[in-house]
């Protein structure tokens, strides 16, 4: 769309997800069906907030995104900004959206923001919640407080950093939350509000190559060890594992990771949703000290997903012996 006036330029595509997704005739059921202008159709203010690009970038479930598609995401996102953008909003399902959101936090080298939003409602449904989502979305991209901060996440009229929002409940609206943290931000008359001002911020360059595959597996009482002595043969090439509690398996399961440890790089995080890993509490085998002495490395804050982005990015850059570094305490 051409400029007008003097009118911010703001880049909105759409991904797809419930906030696209709609009944047919005489259905309950929903599907994708609304591209990103049939999306902006129902929120007409925006047009009056910025000149609009707009761009329908896939119609899938979240479920089935993949880092290949947002890489290419992120190119349309870099390319909106480097001609002339102010800010880049994508709406997508809310399933991914926490892991789609660090992954691209970890790439995005612009001040300018890219804001993530969705819906947990269809938009055929009542009280759906797509347009205010992403009136709201547009608030915050156009902010002025919202340069320098990455890739933001926003629902509910809150405002969550990229790394620590979780979707924290399958279907009631107010999903998202930041455990341990609570939200950057929240939104109030049209306004965002933000607790504390953009820190130091460091991404990663573009991975050189993709075809790596990271694992996640999740400890569980009475698990056996197939699945962990299966890793390395199948062809992973990084491990992440949820633990018990603040970071622990059983002696089992510990015996093997150690010998996992010189073949590929394995974390352990909390399987709990909330909290950091301990590092020096538990010395018992398969606690944090044991496993921390065998070269595993513990997650600190960052939830088992958002590790395994982590070390798939670090992988694909030659970067893994960095992963300390990039785990946040």
């Amino acid at each position: 769309m051409k400029r007008q006036g003097a009118m911010p330029r703001l880049a909105i595509a759409s991904l797809g997800g419930t906030v696209s997704m709609q009944a047919g005739s005489g259905l309950s059921a929903v599907r994708p069906e609304l591209g990103c202008n049939e999306q902006l159709a129902k929120v007409p203010q925006l047009r009056e907030m910025a000149s609009l690009e707009v761009a329908t970038l896939g119609m899938l479930a979240s479920a089935s995104l993949g880092f290949a598609a947002l890489l290419d995401v992120l190119a349309w996102a870099r390319g909106e900004v480097e001609r002339g953008a102010q800010a880049v909003i994508l709406t997508q399902g809310t399933d991914t959206l926490e892991e789609t959101a660090y992954f691209l936090d970890l790439l995005w080298p612009f001040d300018e923001p890219l804001v993530m939003t969705g819906a947990m409602r269809a938009a055929s449904h009542p009280g759906s919640d797509g347009p205010a989502n992403l009136l709201a979305a547009a608030q915050v991209a156009l902010a002025h407080s919202s340069r320098g901060r990455g890739v933001l996440v926003v629902m509910n009229d809150l405002v969550h950093r990229a790394a620590s929002v979780r979707k924290a409940a399958s279907l009631a609206l107010a999903a998202f939350e930041s455990p341990g943290c609570g939200p950057l931000g929240h939104i109030v008359e049209g306004v965002v509000v933000y607790r504390l001002p953009p820190g130091r911020k460091e991404v990663l360059p573009l991975p050189h190559h993709i075809e790596h595959r990271v694992a996640l597996l999740e400890a569980c009482l009475d698990a056996d060890t197939a699945l962990l002595q299966g890793v390395a043969a199948q062809g992973y090439q990084g491990l992440v594992v949820a633990g018990f509690g603040a970071g622990h398996v059983s002696a089992a399961w510990s015996t093997v990771l150690g010998q996992l440890v010189p073949v590929l790089p394995v974390i352990v995080a909390t399987r709990t949703g909330s909290g950091p890993t301990a590092s020096a509490s538990y010395d018992f085998a398969g606690g944090e000290i044991d496993l921390q002495a065998k070269g595993l490395h513990m997650a600190g804050r960052l939830c088992p997903r958002k590790c395994r982005i982590l070390l798939w990015l670090l992988i694909g850059t030659g970067r893994q012996h960095l992963l300390n570094k990039w785990l946040p305490w």
